[in-house]
């Protein structure tokens, strides 16, 4: 896979593709997962994660809604800020989509940002953007998010401060912390 997991750590959130899943949650130790994928890919749930702790959000990866494809909406941000603040944190939790680039980055924020919810917005994207020069997070994820999580507008402004990620077909696995120092 061209990375090595380190010594794993409870508290954290792994982020990738789908081409990962499989070797990373065996890697790392994953005790929950979060896909989000199209409803038409179907992806089992990995030897070693229970059923009730892999998240399926069918939608496509669109900002506009769009003839015969699903949008991200309300309902799954509410279920991914349910299933994030339901996590023991006992085990890392891995985020993915199909490439590790747009749908699963904007998780991994929104995760970040209800567990950590007097950490800075712009601080939470940098982190993202740090570990991740792909990252590109779906800013209607982003929006719902900002909305559900009454962030005024800080969430939105936040990703489009760290701007869109370098092109790439698939991104390198990534990981952050659940738990975010503040700022300097």
């Amino acid at each position: 896979m061209g990375y090595t997991m380190g010594a794993m750590i409870r508290e954290q959130i792994i982020v990738g593709p789908l081409s990962a899943v499989d070797y990373t949650v065996g890697e790392a130790g994953v005790s929950h997962l979060v896909t989000l994928i199209n409803g038409e890919t179907l992806v089992e749930t990995p030897d070693g994660i229970s059923i009730e702790n892999h998240l399926r959000l069918s939608m496509n990866d669109i900002t506009q809604p769009q003839p015969g494809l699903v949008p991200p909406h309300q309902d799954h941000v509410a279920e991914l800020i349910d299933f994030t603040i339901a996590w023991d944190q006992l085990g890392p939790m891995m985020v993915h989509c199909w490439a590790g680039i747009s749908r699963s980055t904007a998780a991994a924020f929104i995760m970040l940002c209800t567990l950590n919810p007097r950490s800075d917005e712009e601080h939470i994207a940098r982190q993202i953007r740090d570990a991740s020069p792909t990252a590109t997070p779906n800013l209607r994820l982003v929006r719902l998010a900002d909305e559900l999580l009454a962030r005024k507008g800080r969430m939105v402004s936040a990703i489009e401060s760290i701007g869109r990620g370098q092109m790439a077909i698939e991104a390198e696995v990534f990981v952050l912390p659940a738990r975010l120092a503040k700022a300097a």
